[in-house]
């Protein structure tokens, strides 16, 4: 499907803004500024609406009436899925991993606000099992989770539209395509030149979309991915086999390998929306240094690689980078990294006064 003749529906507000991060430049003595897809408008925002711009379309197409997608428990797609539901005026579900929690949370406040159905997966008999063991056990839950759940809606006279984890699609993938060009034409008319955007590497719609649009537009920047996950190589491998069908998808014609990616695995923390004393620092930095705020997942561990890079000279500091801000602010108000901010942030040391 040739990406100049894709349809779509514009789920969320852009072009959205680019600005400089003049007390970080200053700071650190490089030019960093930053895009600001937490902006998007919708649900407090975030990048999932791109994809969800080409994945509505299809799903209203086929006159589906139920979007049904996966994630953590915290998962920003599954709260914009919700978003984009409500406004469209279909159902949504979401299938979560892990057993159902006792008090919602964070994004879980927010999906239940927009209507979502929430289904969890309780897989406390096997997650302690080896690592292959535990995976095919996994399988077998999602297989049969979403089996029942679709029956669930289809019994209800609903059609069902899948959306896998992140909307990470070839064609959900359409949506950082685009958004390369977005950044390309902002930063023409700015007249200013960035080398490096930093993005999370997760799910890798949002950073494999930004490398084929990159390359396919001659942006003239160099997305850089910073992993919010421990992945190994087979996983890598998956990611960049999901990149190059994207762009064969997209009729691009552009041939990914490995060592046309930069992917930094250093700055991940402890694992996967765990909290991290590390990741929370540079959060705090930026509220502070630029009033702007940053998630635990995933910016803040970006938002890290960049400015340790800088500081390690893997950037030089005659280059200008731009931090993609995807979104994600929900999540720190959930339990556990609500917690661990408490703990550093709200001490014995508070003022009161009296008459």
């Amino acid at each position: 499907m040739k990406l100049e003749n894709m349809e779509k529906i514009t789920t969320g507000f852009y072009n959205t803004p680019i600005h400089k991060l003049e007390n970080l430049s200053k700071k650190y003595g490089i030019n960093i500024y930053i895009k600001r897809d937490d902006l998007t408008g919708y649900a407090t925002g975030g990048n999932k609406l791109r994809k969800l711009d080409y994945l509505l379309k299809d799903a209203l197409d086929k006159e589906c009436t139920v979007l049904l997608t996966y994630g953590g428990q915290q998962t920003n797609h599954g709260r914009l899925t919700a978003a984009v539901a409500a406004r469209f005026g279909l159902k949504c579900g979401i299938i979560m991993d892990g057993p159902a929690p006792k008090k919602a949370s964070g994004n879980l406040i927010l999906d239940k606000m927009m209507g979502a159905d929430l289904f969890f997966m309780d897989d406390t008999s096997f997650k302690d099992e080896k690592p292959d063991v535990k995976a095919d056990k996994y399988k077998q839950l999602v297989d049969k989770t979403t089996a029942e759940v679709v029956k669930m809606y289809e019994d209800q006279g609903e059609k069902v539209y899948m959306i896998p984890i992140g909307g990470s699609s070839p064609l959900g993938a359409a949506g950082y395509v685009m958004a390369a060009k977005e950044i390309k034409d902002q930063l023409e008319e700015m007249k200013v030149k960035i080398d490096y955007v930093f993005t999370g590497f997760g799910s890798v719609g949002t950073y494999g979309g930004l490398y084929l649009g990159a390359k396919y537009f001659n942006a003239g920047f160099e997305p850089i991915g910073i992993s919010i996950s421990h992945k190994n190589e087979e996983e890598l491998q998956e990611k960049i086999n999901y990149i190059q069908e994207t762009s064969d998808y997209l009729e691009l014609g552009i041939d990914v390998s490995r060592d046309d990616l930069w992917i930094e695995e250093g700055y991940v923390g402890i694992s996967y929306n765990i909290p991290d004393p590390v990741t929370r620092k540079y959060m705090y930095m930026m509220a502070r240094e630029e009033a702007i705020i940053l998630d635990a997942c995933y910016t803040g561990k970006v938002f890290r690689g960049m400015i340790e890079m800088i500081q390690e000279g893997k950037i030089s500091k005659d280059k200008n980078v731009m931090l993609l801000h995807t979104g994600g602010i929900p999540g720190i108000f959930s339990d556990s990294h609500s917690q661990a901010m408490q703990e550093e942030l709200w001490g014995e040391d508070q003022k009161e006064f009296k008459l």
